[in-house]
């Protein structure tokens, strides 16, 4: 039974929330004056730590970066 609730507008361009809520902060980021232009760019840096098990135990973790400007 098909549901005739309205559809948020990100949802019905086949889009995640997530996808959305990262397209507006990279405009909001776009749109800032130096210096607080600068300190939005240096915030929006990923660092994380990836570790993979074996017989259930977990090796050395890696750590990686995930940055945009990479």
């Amino acid at each position: 039974m098909a549901s005739n609730a309205a559809v948020p507008f990100w949802r019905a361009a086949g889009m995640t929330y997530i996808t959305y809520s990262n397209i507006c902060a990279n405009l909001v980021r776009n749109c800032l004056k130096e210096p607080h232009k600068t300190e939005a760019l240096t915030r929006e840096k990923v660092h994380f730590s990836i570790s993979k098990w074996t017989d259930g135990k977990p090796e050395k973790p890696t750590v990686r970066s995930d940055s945009p400007e990479e």
